[in-house]
């Protein structure tokens, strides 16, 4: 089973993963010019992180994952939301989906299409989110 993800997760790397990774970390550095932008870029880089090997890892709801709200997964985190989705957040939606669009030309590629489109999700809205072991 490593040795498939394995696999999987180097063909995703040509296939857009290097790509996307890398227009994560962009995000993320942007994030960094202000003080309040350092959260948002702390998690453009995890996320960035799971864009490049996406297999054997998924995203889940911290108050699902934890059992409890934080400052992330309240009120502060849909305000949070809002002004990613606005600032960035459709922008890396729009570069998954068209990854997810070619990679679903070909049979083999529906995986990774869906693995794009996951990501394409995540990226609208990343507030509350936690990257784990699909494990």
């Amino acid at each position: 089973m490593a040795v498939l993800r394995l696999l999987f997760n180097i063909a995703w790397f040509i296939l857009g993963g290097f790509v996307m990774g890398l227009a994560w970390w962009l995000a993320g550095l942007l994030c960094f010019i202000s003080i309040i932008g350092i959260p948002f870029g702390r998690a453009c880089f995890v996320i960035g992180e799971l864009a490049f090997w996406p297999f054997g890892q998924e995203h889940v709801s911290r108050e699902q994952l934890l059992g409890r709200e934080d400052v992330g997964t309240g009120a502060l985190g849909m305000i949070g939301n809002i002004i990613w989705f606005l600032l960035f957040g459709i922008w890396l939606a729009i570069g998954h989906i068209t990854h997810a669009l070619a990679c679903f030309i070909t049979v083999i590629g529906i995986p990774f299409g869906i693995q794009h489109l996951k990501l394409a999700l995540l990226s609208l809205t990343p507030i509350g989110k936690t990257v784990v072991s699909a494990r």
